[in-house]
């Protein structure tokens, strides 16, 4: 287990789509613990594979106030989401900084491979949903900014920039 490094906005992989998990091994808890330490570490809410280079389809969240509450993720998929949206201002460590407030679906079910390899389903909803979200959306090479409109995105691009 260790704290790894962010990669930096604008490295490809953080525009690429991670590569599924085709089993739930040794190297892939070991990639999950250094997810969990180097959020914790943030401290942030998820974290996704990519953001420390590794291009597996993998995700940790824990968006609870007590924390010690890591749900790990392998190829995780979005199977429904709500009508109502929620807003939360969100960030990365990849363009440090700068944050956004962001609309996303309140709740979300979500199918993804859990720590002993089964197919599992679960709903999230409020913060825990937002982050999911976010990961999900690093795992298919996108950031959070990307919902923005191009003007706001440019900007926030250009502030992190100066930073």
């Amino acid at each position: 287990m260790a704290v790894r490094k962010c990669i930096s906005w604008p490295d490809k992989r953080l525009r690429s789509k991670a590569m599924d998990v085709e089993e739930i091994n040794d190297d892939v808890r070991a990639v999950w613990d250094d997810l969990v330490d180097t959020m914790e570490a943030m401290p942030g809410v998820g974290m996704g594979a990519n953001q420390i280079g590794v291009m597996l389809r993998l995700a940790v969240v824990d968006a609870s106030k007590e924390r010690g509450k890591v749900i790990r993720l392998a190829n995780p998929e979005i199977l429904h989401s709500s009508v109502e949206l929620r807003e939360h201002d969100e960030a990365s460590p990849n363009l440090p900084g700068v944050s956004a407030l962001i609309k996303r679906p309140r709740a979300v079910t979500v199918r993804f491979l859990n720590e002993q390899g089964i197919i599992d389903r679960r709903d999230f909803i409020g913060l825990e949903a937002t982050s999911v979200q976010h990961q999900i959306d690093h795992l298919n090479g996108k950031m959070y900014f990307d919902h923005l409109s191009r003007v706001k995105r440019d900007m926030l691009i250009k502030k992190a920039r100066k930073i």
